[in-house]
């Protein structure tokens, strides 16, 4: 069985039973590992993490843990990524408290069963659908944002009702290690993760190879997947924009983090004309951002490893650097860079960058651009800027990404109502919100029959006829307006129904319906 790499240590298994660490090597594989998730299935299937106020007391408790150990969380960042403890801050735990406030507030309401509507068949029964907990979950989470891309998606799972495995990366050890001390001493979990043991519910972040093992391992049980994967997110500069604004938030977008987002900006589309000053905008955004010494900025970090340090670098071979360029491998440090006049075959445009490279594709129009993007994967993200929301919109409608920002980029990750994911190549699935709620629920449908009304009941059982096809087409079919004259003809069909059922025959005719045959109805 293959197990994702960048996942292996530093794993927490969160479950519905008691809190116990064990010692040992990180991965266990064979009876031992069964035996886990075993134990983890029967501590889910005792119910105990269905009640609400379970989960409500089990998102409170994970909250405290992130305010009170906040310091530890975010040298832990730190270590792992030369992040300051204010954009660690801003950019993870920030997230993470909105989103835990809103599953308190709003999931009573997530969790309440659902009416649905009914035919004129149903109109006398209870219909509805009922949110249900799937069971065992496996988040992998990625190295990038090693908090918020674990812990977002646990606080779903748990507001759900579900039993939880969390996996971090082992890239970013340190809030891995961080992570396996904490969430124990604050929930009432377990320690352990894998792969290869079957489970209701997958949730990955990562890259595209690694979500097809992922998605190759899941298939051998049926196991649902939410993929959130990458994939080069472009992004449209319209000469109709304010271009000041627009590079700034291009640049902010895309230098956060030393590139290491997987919905940063990947490249620039934009007409001949602009490119220069596209450039000339980067460069005073740059400035404003770290100052002139961009490697003494405390905002800005580094990149993750040395084997991702390599990969960025060679992305420069044979490139024209229009802005940046320098890199360090000492610190790992790769300077904010602008490509210009990129091949489109280039190397740096046949891959994610995942780092702190524009390039900067001339196209002529913006016809031409949605070509461009349309020949390709389909992005995580796609963004376009421009004074003319006709146009943007018309963009949104031409092409397919996972979400769209309009004249800004990342924002739409921001808001929680909005669901967040790709689709195609760049993943399946989505969560944020409510719709991580709903992604870790199985929606149930329910229909409450009452052992009444065997009469009209009768059009279903045979023999069959054509008065009962007939019958059949009028309740099925038939749309009800909610207005004055619809309510007559319910008030209307009620009192027929009731007549029908006391006395199953005799039945006076009802506008649009058909001729009643008794013998073979009733």
């Amino acid at each position: 069985m293959h197990r994702a790499r960048q996942t292996d240590h530093g794993q927490t298994k969160c479950t519905a039973a008691p809190v116990q660490a064990r010692k040992g090597p990180p991965t266990r594989t064979g009876p031992a590992m069964e035996r886990e998730v075993q134990r983890l299935r029967a501590a889910f299937q005792t119910g105990r993490s269905r009640p609400l106020a379970f989960r409500l007391q089990q998102l409170q408790a994970l909250r405290r843990m992130v305010q009170e150990r906040e310091e530890d969380l975010l040298a832990a960042i730190a270590a792992d990524l030369s992040k300051s403890k204010l954009n660690a801050y801003s950019q993870e735990v920030l997230t993470i408290l909105g989103e835990i406030d809103l599953a308190l507030e709003k999931l009573p309401e997530w969790a309440a069963a659902r009416p649905a509507e009914k035919n004129l068949l149903t109109m006398l029964d209870e219909a509805y659908v009922q949110p249900e907990p799937l069971g065992v979950m496996l988040i992998i989470g990625a190295w990038n944002y090693p908090l918020v891309l674990s812990i977002q998606p646990l606080i779903g799972a748990i507001a759900a009702g579900n039993a939880v495995i969390i996996k971090p990366s082992e890239i970013s050890e340190n809030t891995a290690k961080i992570l396996a001390k904490l969430l124990p001493q604050y929930l009432d979990q377990d320690l352990y993760a894998l792969l290869e043991q079957r489970f209701d519910h997958i949730l990955y972040t990562g890259s595209t190879a690694v979500g097809k093992i992922v998605m190759e391992a899941a298939a051998k049980h049926l196991t649902p997947v939410t993929l959130e994967l990458g994939g080069k997110s472009p992004c449209y500069i319209d000469p109709d924009c304010d271009l000041d604004v627009a590079c700034r938030r291009i640049a902010w977008g895309k230098y956060m983090n030393c590139g290491q987002t997987c919905i940063a900006p990947d490249y620039v589309l934009c007409e001949p004309s602009l490119q220069d000053q596209v450039v000339q905008k980067m460069k005073e955004a740059v400035k404003e951002f770290y100052g002139d010494n961009i490697k003494d900025s405390p905002d800005y970090e580094r990149i993750v490893n040395l084997r991702h340090f390599k990969r960025i670098q060679s992305l420069l071979e044979g490139q024209k650097i229009a802005f940046g360029g320098e890199t360090d491998e000492a610190t790992r440090y790769i300077a904010p860079t602008i490509l210009t006049d990129v091949d489109p075959e280039a190397k740096v445009m046949r891959e994610e960058i995942f780092g702190p490279i524009l390039p900067i594709v001339p196209v002529k129009n913006a016809d031409e651009a949605v070509k461009f993007i349309n020949e390709r994967e389909k992005p995580l993200a796609f963004y376009v800027f421009s004074r003319n929301n006709k146009l943007i919109k018309q963009m949104i409608e031409t092409t397919s990404s996972g979400g769209v920002t309009g004249n800004d980029v990342i924002m739409h990750f921001m808001l929680s109502s909005l669901p967040f994911g790709g689709v195609g190549s760049s993943g399946m699935g989505a969560y944020h919100g409510k719709h991580s709620f709903e992604t870790f629920s199985h929606l149930r449908p329910c229909l409450l029959k009452s052992l009444k009304g065997e009469g009209a009941n009768k059009l279903r059982y045979p023999p069959n006829s054509q008065s009962k096809v007939d019958w059949a087409k009028f309740f099925f079919l038939k749309r009800v307006s909610k207005g004055r004259l619809g309510l007559l003809f319910l008030a209307l069909l009620g009192v027929v129904l009731a007549v029908l059922l006391k006395v199953g025959a005799g039945a006076p005719s009802i506008p649009g319906a058909p001729t009643l045959e008794t013998n073979s109805v009733l």
